[in-house]
């Protein structure tokens, strides 16, 4: 009966559950760059590094098992026009972590980011061949989780360029910055003239933060640390986003607990990232008090969801059928 059980819960392992290496992995990085900004030794990004990668290990042995023993139940989400988005999550949890491994052993990062940039490719062309040729999609299908596809080419420059891969670096930003905003186009049209997204998917509206945040790091990283024009239009688009979902807080009150709650921590890591960045480049402390409260959020948030995600995996509620 155990042994039952076991297949049967990994057979529902749901890819969406590599957001929460998303989210440790940006709360590794933020934590490493406020360690940064203070002189303090990194112990805890160390500690957060390790967990994270931990668990990223953990949920792609899991999963690959899972697509040995249940090839259809894979197939299934691969033809499911909301987690078929979210397949990249698995090449941004590497990213994060490679971006964060960097300090500590360049070696192992090179071959890390190459692995993580060869399977960002092939996800990328086999979603972008699903969105042309499928006949199921549908408008009302569309949701912000749409982004992710799409803003993990940007994460390719941040360990990219400073490793010396600045071609390869700049082809992936530019598949993440032309391919935003068509996606934030229909992102809108769905928004303004169709039903609202379904319930469990409204933290996803806070991916809307994502593109333009990693994108001005990205591109500050591909001018070795220099602020300019477009830079900064990127940044100001990112803090806007931001402004935007939070003015929206009452629609996120009293939302019953789901694994999309994750969406929360990784923008919130984002546009923390953007603004501690962005006050290293102007040093006006206005920037420093934004990213250090936006990091205290972000703490919160991911210990939040550790918690409520901890408290689900115990009731056996985690792996299920999807409802």
């Amino acid at each position: 009966m155990a042994a039952t059980a076991e297949k049967s819960s990994l057979q529902h392992l749901p890819v969406t559950l590599f957001t929460t290496v998303m989210g440790l992995g940006g709360l590794t990085t933020a934590t490493e760059s406020v360690e940064r900004h203070f002189g303090v030794p990194g112990y805890v990004s160390i500690a957060l590094l390790t967990l994270t990668s931990a668990v990223w290990l953990t949920l792609v042995v899991a999963y690959l098992t899972k697509w040995i023993r249940y090839p259809q139940a894979v197939r299934d989400e691969l033809n499911n026009p909301i987690r078929l988005s979210f397949f990249p999550a698995i090449s941004v949890g590497l990213l994060l972590i490679t971006a964060a491994l960097l300090p500590y052993s360049p070696g192992v990062t090179h071959v890390l980011w190459w692995i993580a940039v060869v399977v960002q490719l092939g996800f990328t062309l086999l979603i972008l061949n699903r969105w042309f040729h499928s006949e199921r999609f549908t408008v009302e299908h569309n949701s912000p989780a749409w982004f992710i596809p799409i803003l993990a080419n940007l994460l390719v420059p941040i360990s990219g360029a400073p490793l010396g891969y600045v071609e390869v670096s700049y082809f992936f930003f530019a598949i993440g910055i032309v391919f935003w905003l068509p996606l934030l186009a229909i992102s809108l049209n769905r928004s303004f003239f169709f039903a609202p997204i379904p319930q469990k998917l409204m933290p996803s509206l806070f991916i809307l933060i994502v593109p333009p945040a990693l994108g001005f790091i990205a591109w500050t990283a591909l001018h070795g640390g220099k602020l300019d024009d477009f830079g900064i239009v990127l940044f100001y688009a990112a803090l806007f986003m931001t402004l935007m979902v939070v003015s929206q807080w009452r629609k996120f009150v009293g939302l019953p607990f789901a694994l999309t709650w994750w969406a929360f921590s990784f923008p919130l890591a984002s546009i923390t990232l953007a603004a501690l960045l962005y006050f290293t480049l102007v040093r006006q402390d206005f920037y420093l008090w934004l990213g250090l409260s936006l990091f205290a959020v972000l703490v919160l948030v991911v210990a939040t969801l550790v918690v409520r995600t901890a408290a689900l995996a115990f009731k056996g509620q985690l792996l299920k059928p999807e409802s």
